[in-house]
């Protein structure tokens, strides 16, 4: 671990359209599994890896998330216009989270394993690294479709191509983000532009994970809880 990051970015700005009627009357970050509110398994994720600070973004029904984090030591980044998408959402939030490489997590997944957060501290290197995607074999990604996002090679390097899932949460660096000229933009921009000089990284994590962006990911994310301690 070389000066790993004290900041994290969690995304809870998105209409959960995948969730259908269940997002009809409130964010999907607040969609409980197991009797708890997606975004209050990401704190968890958060404070078991010691993250003194930390941002959360709102659009869609923004006020909901105001009052469910209520009394918390947690930054709010809204974005009251448009959504920002990943990019241009983490760009907005980079007063609160200050300087150097940040954490970033989606709200729409739970982990079973070692906290997912504390191995990417371990395995960063910000003296090669840009960023630090931490992905599963298709396997251990519960809920999941698709050929998977990225390859790794011997070094650890990432290109795109079927094989690891991506698992929605990373380290990178912010300082690039300026440089995008769109107001919202994806970190795919961001990580292209890092790739092609071969400073993108990948990590594998050894437990399962579950995407909780569609209905059916509350019952498998339940089930893998039950399993065991997460």
């Amino acid at each position: 671990m070389r000066n790993a990051p004290d900041a994290l970015m969690l995304f809870a700005a998105g209409f959960g359209t995948r969730m259908g009627a269940l997002t009809r009357d409130r964010p999907k970050p607040l969609i409980e599994v197991g009797g708890r509110a997606l975004l209050d398994h990401a704190l968890d994720v958060a404070s078991g890896a010691g993250i003194g600070r930390i941002a959360v973004n709102t659009h869609y029904k923004a006020k909901q998330i105001q009052a469910h984090l209520a009394g918390r030591d947690i930054a709010l980044a809204h974005e009251p216009d448009e959504i920002l998408d990943t990019g241009g959402g983490l760009r907005a939030a980079l007063p609160l989270l200050g300087d150097g490489p940040v954490y970033t997590m989606n709200t729409d997944a739970v982990w079973r394993g070692p906290n997912p957060l504390s191995l990417l501290a371990g395995a960063w290197d910000d003296s090669r690294m840009d960023a630090l995607l931490l992905c599963l074999p298709p396997d251990q990604a519960i809920g999941h479709t698709g050929q998977g996002d990225f390859l790794l090679d011997a070094e650890g390097r990432v290109s795109r191509g079927p094989g690891l899932v991506y698992s929605g949460a990373q380290i990178i660096r912010t300082d690039s983000l300026a440089d995008i000229p769109d107001r919202a933009f994806s970190l795919n921009v961001v990580w292209d532009r890092m790739m092609a000089e071969g400073r993108v990284f990948g990590t594998v994590y050894p437990g399962t994970w579950c995407d909780v962006g569609h209905p059916g990911g509350i019952a498998l994310a339940e089930a893998m809880l039950d399993a065991g301690d997460v």
